[in-house]
């Protein structure tokens, strides 16, 4: 899944959150997503600017998830993540043994992930964070490779709450009534 596509398949409470923790934190990365969410639809950001702050954070929320955002979008995600998340990211690196710098961020990324420290650590992460920013979390570490790790998308197909969007339901097969052969 590509980054713009997580934030059109994300609540749209947890989109306004991302850029109103960025407008709240990050006020540099903020304006240069602002800028930047611009320059794609060819305005100047001081259009955007002039607006109060509840109505950028809408403009940029609904602009970001555009296929031609794709690239601000990771950027933006990434940061969010390392930024405000901070404590997930290094749970998650630690229980898969993964060598980081303490804030959440890998030089080396390892070939293959173990399965069961995976679902062990994925659990502890949905236990202690709300169940959509570990869907975030995973589906924007996948993006560090270009196939994604498999044991990652398995544990995501299998695991409801860490699918973004709505989850479609396979329905349950209606149990056949036994046919009736007449015989003569």
């Amino acid at each position: 899944m590509k980054a713009y596509e997580m934030f059109q398949e994300m609540k749209p409470e947890t989109a306004v959150s991302v850029f109103q923790y960025l407008r709240d934190e990050q006020r540099e990365v903020y304006s240069a997503s602002l800028a930047s969410l611009a320059a794609n639809r060819k305005l100047r950001p001081v259009f955007i600017q002039r607006k109060p702050a509840p109505a950028q954070i809408e403009w940029m929320a609904k602009n970001i998830r555009l296929k031609g955002s794709n690239e601000i979008a990771e950027h933006v995600l990434q940061l969010w993540l390392m930024k405000a998340h901070q404590d997930m990211l290094t749970t998650f690196l630690d229980g898969l043994g993964i060598e980081h710098d303490g804030e959440g961020a890998a030089e080396d990324l390892p070939e293959d992930i173990d399965a069961k420290k995976l679902k062990t650590t994925v659990t502890k992460l949905l236990k202690d964070n709300d169940p959509e920013v570990v869907a975030v979390y995973l589906h924007t570490f996948q993006l560090q490779r270009s196939e994604g790790w498999p044991e990652i998308t398995e544990l995501i197909a299998a695991t409801p709450e860490l699918q973004l969007g709505e989850v479609k339901e396979t329905p349950e097969p209606e149990a056949e009534e036994p046919a009736t052969e007449e015989e003569e």
